[in-house]
């Protein structure tokens, strides 16, 4: 995985012995020269390389006071500001995404998290400070600052896959579970009965559809069939087509197929559309797609003149939700019992691709599709509303772990979590 595709550092030439040395390291690498300075640009790993190579020609003065400097230099080097995120989306990162972790601190970094994950995943509105310590002093000061945009940049992309939820879950099929879906993360929760779930948002629907299948079959009963359910009833296909969500002969009488090729018992294929109008085998959309968004909440759009970090000829398009409290539905988790509504601001640049966008958010508000009921991610709280995976910048400031700007790849992400609801 390339985490981070474009980076640019200033190097003063002056701080080099061999100028010739200096420039041959630097003819083959972008730059732009500004007095003694050279702002060079390029990937992570063409610039480590640059560095490692510079470090040959540095200067290092062998005078008490010159060490003291290069000293000095290199302790601050390894003082980079640390990062604070998300207790639930760390724990994921580190048991899930171990491989890519040690990817970006290498053989080099240890990137370390204090507290520790386990005093604080019980407490989900919980922050965790993520530092970067070299296993030695640093060769050059730009590297620790890499490995810590390399990781900001990796944990802005999970975290804006990772959606939290509770299935009920006995401890017996928690493990089969998590053996079948290795890409969520299954703790316990307070309900010994349920499981707190969490992972991209694609694996989680597949783990809901899943869940959905088995309540349908076990549902089943021979005793309750009547002629039209058994297979002497109708003809089967030619090779005895198994249906996907019954796992049972599809008889032909009652075969649906999709535009997508995939065949379905009809009433199979009704009962998964009424749960979401999907294909359930490769998930095509069918249909107008809505959600569970509790009914009575308002979107309301305001602008501003002044401009959002990496948007700065630009105003600020500020939007207002508010879903009031109420009871829940069947749709909901736990129908009969209130829910705790919300109100949410959120940020986009005012031009014209955040204006495409706030048309997108708009249709997908009137679909219902921005909000749910279930467990928010931030205080913890079961029974009240939270957003529905389209993920939203609600500060102005702050960068990708702040849910704030700057984050130049934040309007083509939430295009593309629209596009997978079906609004685009």
């Amino acid at each position: 995985m390339e985490f981070i595709t474009d980076v640019t550092i200033i190097i003063d030439e002056a701080d080099y012995k061999d100028p010739v040395r200096f420039m041959k390291f630097l003819q083959s690498h972008s730059r732009e020269k500004t007095g003694s300075c050279y702002k060079v640009r390029g990937t992570y790993e063409e610039l480590e390389e640059l560095s490692i190579k510079l470090s040959t020609v540095r200067h290092r003065s062998s005078s008490a006071a010159g060490d003291q400097v290069c000293h000095e230099d290199d302790q601050a080097s390894s003082r980079v500001k640390s990062v604070d995120v998300s207790c639930i989306v760390m724990a994921y990162i580190e048991q899930k995404c171990a491989n890519e972790l040690n990817k970006i601190g290498g053989n080099t970094f240890v990137i370390e998290t204090k507290p520790d994950l386990r005093t604080v995943y019980s407490k989900p509105s919980s922050t965790v400070q993520v530092t970067f310590r070299p296993h030695r002093v640093s060769i050059y000061p730009v590297h620790v600052d890499f490995v810590r945009k390399r990781f900001i940049t990796f944990y802005q992309r999970t975290a804006s896959d990772l959606q939290v939820t509770s299935v009920p879950v006995s401890p017996h099929d928690h493990k089969e579970l998590q053996n079948r879906f290795p890409q969520l993360l299954f703790k316990p929760s307070h309900n010994k009965h349920e499981v707190t779930v969490t992972g991209p948002f694609v694996h989680i629907a597949k783990l809901e559809e899943f869940l959905l299948k088995n309540m349908q079959s076990s549902s089943k009963s021979p005793v309750n069939k009547g002629p039209a359910d058994t297979p002497s009833s109708g003809t089967m296909g030619p090779e005895d087509e198994s249906c996907p969500i019954c796992m049972e002969p599809i008889v032909t009488a009652e075969k649906e197929t999709l535009q997508c090729k995939h065949a379905f018992c009809r009433n199979c294929l009704k009962k998964a559309f009424s749960y979401k109008p999907v294909c359930p085998t490769c998930g095509e959309l069918y249909g107008i797609l809505t959600g569970t968004q509790p009914d009575g909440g308002k979107m309301n759009v305001t602008k501003s003149s002044s401009s959002l970090p990496g948007y700065e000829k630009y105003g600020t398009i500020i939007i207002h939700y508010y879903i009031p409290s109420g009871i829940q539905k069947e749709e909901h988790p736990n129908p009969g019992q209130p829910y705790e509504g919300v109100s949410r601001t959120a940020y986009l640049p005012d031009f014209s691709e955040g204006r495409r966008i706030l048309k997108l958010l708009r249709r997908a508000f009137d679909q219902r599709l921005i909000f749910t009921v279930g467990q928010s991610t931030t205080s913890g709280r079961n029974n009240t509303v939270t957003w529905n995976d389209i993920h939203h910048k609600t500060s102005t400031h702050g960068g990708p772990t702040h849910h704030g700007y700057p984050d130049p790849d934040y309007l083509s992400r939430i295009r593309d979590e629209l596009t997978v609801k079906g609004i685009e």
